[in-house]
């Protein structure tokens, strides 16, 4: 990714420029609705990456659409982005500064992957597990993936936990195949 270290850098000048306000975790707020918003549409993803359309006008596009949700600071970034033409970058930047925020403030984030989704009482009880893993609570990132078909996969930080069904078969497939179990016919 060739603009990762350049994305970092915003990233960490907005992180700074949020604290000196006190409103991080705002700003923190509107990066999530900004990577979302960006990742659910095609068409502002071809826009972003247009190199015939002008800075200006994604700059305005960006303000209609989240400028009564997002606070100053953040519509300040896009008309930072505007002036330096790296409007492009703004995906990878909501990134960034989701990972330096997290990282800032000592949250974890655990990625469960399941065949369906959480309920607000199952993703409850595994925060209470995470909790008594790694002794602090994690920001916990559902993924639905129907080939595991049952059961769930935890990972915190390096650790992980696989309880789905589709590993139960794997391993019982493996016990078979090393099995020197020869029927008598």
């Amino acid at each position: 990714m060739k603009d990762a270290r350049p994305a970092l850098r915003y990233a960490k000048a907005i992180l700074n420029l949020a604290k000196e306000n006190k409103i991080e975790a705002e700003v923190n707020n509107d990066m999530k609705l900004i990577l979302e918003t960006i990742e659910s549409s095609g068409d502002l993803q071809l826009l972003l990456k247009s190199p015939i359309t002008k800075a200006s006008d994604k700059r305005k596009v960006l303000n209609a659409i989240f400028g009564e949700k997002v606070n100053a600071v953040t519509i300040g970034f896009f008309n930072l982005l505007e002036e330096n033409k790296r409007i492009v970058m703004l995906p990878s930047v909501a990134k960034q500064y989701k990972v330096i925020y997290d990282f800032d403030k000592n949250i974890q984030v655990a990625k469960i992957t399941t065949a369906v989704a959480l309920t607000p009482a199952l993703e409850q009880k595994i925060q209470d597990k995470i909790v008594a893993i790694t002794g602090n609570s994690a920001a916990i990132e559902n993924v639905i993936n129907p080939d595991i078909i049952g059961g769930f996969i935890l990972r915190v930080g390096d650790i992980q936990y696989d309880a789905s069904i589709s590993n139960q078969f794997k391993e019982l497939r493996r016990e078979f195949d090393n099995s020197h179990y020869i029927p008598q016919i």
